[in-house]
């Protein structure tokens, strides 16, 4: 049965050769720095992917993907599949065994009771959780005993690995996170910011878009394991002082997300005390519409929100005019060389869900665009250089995160969409700010106070289908959810959500990439909603002397932290 080896492959691990650890703690202190500085220590409360990666030290989900996509346990004692009877033979139901002898960090047993109570804190319908879509579908969960969780849909699911599966969905413990749910989820601060968790390390202090100091769990699972006693992740700066602290003075021992033009990073690693390290997966540079209206002149609790559609973007033509004046091919050779490709899709890999006839977009057209302006009624009747039409100037708002290639691609941009007549006005916000989450914050990228905005993010492994289902109608952040939710440009469509659940429903491989390949080719092709640009390689960097580090693209970076050593010499 296809179905069958399908579920059963997707479970086979592939082992890390383990370091031999002397003991807990005896290498000493390891350096971290993420230049976008990590606002919260929870998911669940933040689409950032600053914010997940720092997490994830402390907090685990049952299963992970490694560094191969492959899915592995980590808090479970084996992934369920339909051949070891973990997987109904319906596909509706899935169950979960911890494993014995687990401990939170205050010494504490973890249950099922914690694994159900962080679905219901997920789910709960007055609060708004930033991974909602991992739960779709969810009809029940069942504790029929202290180690056995029992997760219902209320139809098939091929891909039932949606909840407390990977970086994005942890579990959080219930008698620390009791009071937290629906409303109360952002106010707890001492809890969102100091998780009692299962990870290698514990949050000694957090200092929000700064610095974290954490050490060893002293009740982690491998009396070994981790290496190190303390660890700081430093946030904030840019990505060259990262690249600089690790590649050159040697002040760090990992750098994230070299965000860098890549004869930066070749020129820094000249510098002897560390390497460049990286990998391709499914992280796309691109930019979101916004299909609300994002003015000031609205009430607050009314900007940006489905009652009010974008007066200019809603025209589809505008929105295909951006794309065409847009040369993605300079875009990659100046901000990422051979550690980007241009892209059209938003689902880039893996190969079977990659849609390989979405490349209209790899061929700038700037005559083009300003034609199909011009047909659909936008015009610059006054030659000041900026088309208007019924009296509405065409001038957008584009904002992203502040970093050098970041702003590198704005500057393009500008240039090229003021070339087909479109003013641009270009704002960009602190990384910690822009992907924080804070709902009190007018400058998250959830609440999109712009027309448009440009940033990257991905999908935890090899399946998109929780992914291409964040942008489900009424998924988007609004008030009533505390600005959470995964539907940044406010996308609505009926074949769309249509689709969605005829993926949800289907297990043969090569349809399952028939459907992802549409949905992805609706949202980027067909409506444009959103506009793709580079598919990113991750890039990062470490120390000479840190040992046991595994990129994976399909994971947090920081996924098998309990590993890393130091290497003598």
């Amino acid at each position: 049965m296809k179905l069958k080896t399908l579920l059963l492959g997707a479970a086979a691990g592939v082992s890390l050769a383990p370091a031999a650890f002397a003991e807990r703690g005896s290498d000493g202190h390891v350096n971290i720095i993420y230049w976008q500085a990590p606002s919260i220590m929870t998911p669940f409360l933040s689409g950032g992917t600053k914010d997940i990666e720092a997490a994830s030290l402390v907090l685990e989900p049952l299963g992970r993907y490694d560094q191969t996509g492959a899915l592995v346990p980590y808090l479970a004692q084996e992934i369920p599949t339909v051949e070891n009877g973990g997987v109904s033979e319906d596909l509706t139901q899935i169950t979960w065994k911890l494993k014995e002898g687990l401990l939170w960090s205050d010494g504490t047993p973890v249950t099922s009771a914690d694994v159900k109570f962080t679905a219901d804190y997920c789910m709960d319908p007055e609060g708004g959780c930033a991974q909602l879509a991992k739960f779709s579908n969810v009809a029940s969960i069942d504790t029929p005993d202290d180690l056995t969780v029992v997760v219902t849909f209320d139809k098939p699911m091929p891909n039932p690995y949606g909840p407390f599966m990977g970086n994005q969905s942890p579990i959080l413990q219930k008698a620390q996170f009791e009071q937290c749910k629906g409303a109360n989820a952002s106010s707890c601060t001492e809890a969102n910011f100091n998780p009692i968790g299962t990870g290698p390390f514990v949050v000694d202090e957090f200092k929000p878009n700064d610095v974290i100091s954490l050490s060893a769990n002293p009740n982690y699972r491998d009396p070994a394991k981790p290496a190190f006693a303390t660890a700081t992740l430093k946030g904030g700066g840019d990505a060259e002082s990262a690249a600089r602290a690790v590649l050159q003075t040697g002040e760090f021992d990992y750098a994230w997300n070299l965000q860098l033009a890549p004869d930066v990073i070749a020129s820094m690693a000249e510098g002897g005390t560390g390497e460049p390290i990286t990998a391709f997966g499914t992280l796309v540079e691109r930019i979101e519409m916004n299909m609300t209206d994002p003015s000031p002149s609205l009430p607050e609790g009314e900007r940006s929100t489905v009652a009010h559609p974008h007066p200019i973007l809603s025209d589809f033509n505008v929105r295909k005019a951006l794309s065409m004046a847009i040369d993605r091919a300079l875009l990659t050779e100046i901000g990422y060389g051979v550690a980007g490709r241009p892209t059209c899709n938003l689902v880039p890999a893996p190969e079977l869900y990659a849609s390989e006839t979405n490349t209209e977009c790899l061929t700038q057209d700037l005559e083009g665009a300003k034609a199909l302006l011009e047909e659909a009624g936008w015009t610059d009747s006054d030659g000041d250089g900026v088309r208007e039409k019924d009296g509405m100037k065409l001038s957008l708002l584009y904002q992203s995160s502040t970093n050098a290639v970041r702003q590198d691609f704005q500057a393009l941009i500008k240039q090229w969409w003021e070339e087909i007549g479109v003013e641009t006005e270009l704002r960009n916000v602190d990384s910690s700010v822009f992907f924080g989450g804070d709902p009190g914050s007018p400058d998250t990228f959830q609440k999109f106070y712009a027309d448009v905005e440009m940033y990257a993010n991905n999908f935890d492994g090899t399946d998109p289908q929780s992914y291409l289902s964040m942008y489900r109608c009424g998924n988007e952040p609004k008030p009533s959810s505390q600005w959470q939710g995964e539907n940044i440009n406010r996308f609505c469509n009926e074949e769309y959500d249509a689709l969605l659940d005829e993926l949800a429903q289907t297990g043969e491989l090569e349809k399952r990439g028939e459907i992802a390949k549409r949905l992805n080719d609706i949202i980027t092709k067909e409506t444009m909603t959103i506009v793709p640009l580079v598919d990113r390689g991750r890039v990062s960097a470490k120390s000479n002397t840190l040992g046991g580090v595994v990129l994976n693209t399909w994971d947090s970076e920081l996924w098998n932290a309990a590993d890393w050593y130091r290497i003598d010499g």
